[in-house]
């Protein structure tokens, strides 16, 4: 009986370790891993510098130089919309704020996720440091980075959670309309 038992743990050892082959690190919190994903919806950690203006994890913040005033305005209005959408825990206006072909999350599951967030805190993000860092006309692409602090509280229990953290959120012209289209954040490590 004990060597049955401790043939089966090998088994189950050698197929755990050829389950546990490493994937691509980017995919983390996706649908594919398993994994929860973050608090807020479609966020990716493994930031890539090629893909947002700078890195996450410190340094200076530059402004680019390259935005005209006019689409400066717009795209401050888009970002603060889509903050205050979230504040006011107004689903309809949030989904409003997205684009119809993000690069980063589907649709469908992010409504589905926000909904549930929604229903189970009570919840602000204040935004801080808000700069454009990045604005490709050709393309109609930019990114905006702020820093934001999240209060949370969950209805349920009344536990209370503050975060701190750097956000880039990237942004697609659509129709005269600047739209969320990627979003990476990284939490501060306290």
């Amino acid at each position: 009986m004990k060597k049955m038992l401790v043939f089966s743990m090998l088994i189950l050892v050698l197929i755990l370790g050829a389950c546990s082959k490493k994937e691509d690190a980017s995919n983390h919190g996706s649908v594919n891993d398993g994994e929860a994903p973050s608090e807020f919806g479609s966020i990716d950690h493994g930031v890539d510098e090629n893909k947002v203006g700078f890195n996450l994890t410190g340094g200076t913040i530059e402004e680019a130089a390259n935005v005209p005033a006019e689409e400066k305005d717009l795209i401050i209005r888009s970002f603060d919309t889509y903050i205050h959408a979230f504040n006011n825990q107004d689903l309809d206006e949030y989904m409003s704020t997205l684009s119809e072909k993000p690069k980063s999350f589907n649709l469908d599951e992010e409504r589905e996720y926000i909904e549930s967030v929604f229903d189970e805190y009570e919840l602000s993000r204040e935004a801080k440091d808000i700069t454009i860092v990045k604005f490709d006309e050709e393309t109609g692409e930019s990114q905006v980075f702020a820093n934001l602090v999240t209060k949370m509280k969950q209805k349920s229990t009344g536990l209370e959670t503050k975060r701190d953290g750097r956000q880039v959120t990237v942004f697609s012209k659509e129709g005269g309309d600047w739209k969320v289209n990627s979003v990476y954040y990284m939490e501060d490590q306290k």
